[in-house]
């Protein structure tokens, strides 16, 4: 029976302990580079608008404070993995990041101590991500990444998990 990627990952300890090392780190690596990929885009950037934006400044006092919440969530990553705007099983918009292929479907894989959710926005904070243009400087990375958020795609994402 197939089922989705998002019910494989947030079900692993089902998984066969044999397989459940490689579906999370291959599994989380594929859902995780389309969801990264999928909320970019060419003459993006700015500020979310409609509902999105009245959640952010609910959550997080306003887009400025998400801002800074989220890029120190990625700016102090150690090591690979990602940082995250996740919608929790509660509705609210939590800031959190993952290790490695890790994301916050999967069970026990946050860093913000809270329960599971659905990521609607991600950044890769692997050094393959930044390396390149950026050297060293995922900060500077950081900063540009919000220049490419299509923040309707992520509006979108926002609405699905209703």
């Amino acid at each position: 029976m197939e089922k989705p990627i998002e019910e494989i990952l947030a079900n692993l300890e089902v998984l066969p302990e044999q397989i459940r090392g490689a579906v999370r780190n291959n599994g989380g690596g594929f859902y995780n580079h389309n969801l990264y990929f999928e909320i970019m885009g060419p003459n993006a950037g700015g500020e979310p608008a409609g509902e999105l934006a009245e959640k952010i400044k609910e959550a997080f006092g306003s887009f400025d404070a998400f801002k800074e919440e989220f890029s120190k969530a990625a700016a102090t990553r150690f090591g690979s993995g990602w940082a995250w705007l996740v919608v929790n099983k509660d509705g609210k918009l939590k800031v959190t990041s993952t290790a490695n292929q890790d994301n916050p479907l999967m069970p026990g894989a946050t860093s913000c101590g809270c329960s599971q959710g659905t990521p609607i926005l991600g950044i890769d904070v692997w050094e393959h991500a930044y390396y390149l243009n950026y050297q060293n400087r995922r900060p500077d990375y950081i900063s540009a990444f919000f220049n490419v958020i299509n923040w309707d795609e992520v509006s979108k994402k926002y609405e699905a998990t209703k």
